[in-house]
């Protein structure tokens, strides 16, 4: 089996490289999944929260008599969060990449206990190819959801 060296100019037939690096790519993913996961999380809770609190505004608002332009500009207000929030697709993210986050856990938890897949003498390099399997899956689903969204605007009719 080859890999690329330490340094990274050019392959090696080190074991001890082939598993450190299965792990650290391991590792590396499920930090980014993680991370990124709860970022969207957060981004998507403070929106809809936001949204939320100034939706109810709205009719205290118009049950105040308040001046039509400041509740139309609570209303507008409303309407652009829920924009943005479609735009940035933060809780498709979220549960996106929780869940392949959690794929990868199973699959560390597994490789650690040399469990299921991981019994046979070639275990890292079959954590390396499922790895592999799940961050190419959820980039071409990821890329797919992209290429929708693009064709759905262009698709649209112009007003």
């Amino acid at each position: 089996m080859t890999t690329s060296t330490t340094d990274g100019h050019g392959p090696t037939d080190d074991p001890a490289r082939v598993v450190s690096a299965a792990t650290e790519r391991l590792e590396h993913q499920l930090d980014w999944y993680d991370r990124k996961s709860s970022s969207a999380q957060r981004a998507y809770k403070r929106v809809k929260g936001f949204e939320l609190v100034v939706a109810a505004t709205v009719p205290v608002l118009a049950g105040l008599s308040a001046p039509a332009a400041v509740t139309a500009g609570f209303a507008a207000v409303v309407v652009v969060a829920e924009g943005l929030q479609q735009l940035n697709q933060w809780q498709t993210s979220w549960v996106r990449y929780r869940s392949t986050a959690e794929a990868l856990k199973h699959e560390k938890y597994l490789h650690l206990s040399s469990a299921g897949p991981y019994s046979g003498p070639d275990r890292d390099r079959v954590l390396a190819e499922r790895v592999e399997g799940l961050v190419s899956q959820e980039h071409a689903q990821w890329t797919e959801a992209r290429s929708r969204r693009e064709s759905e605007k262009t698709n649209d009719p112009a007003p």
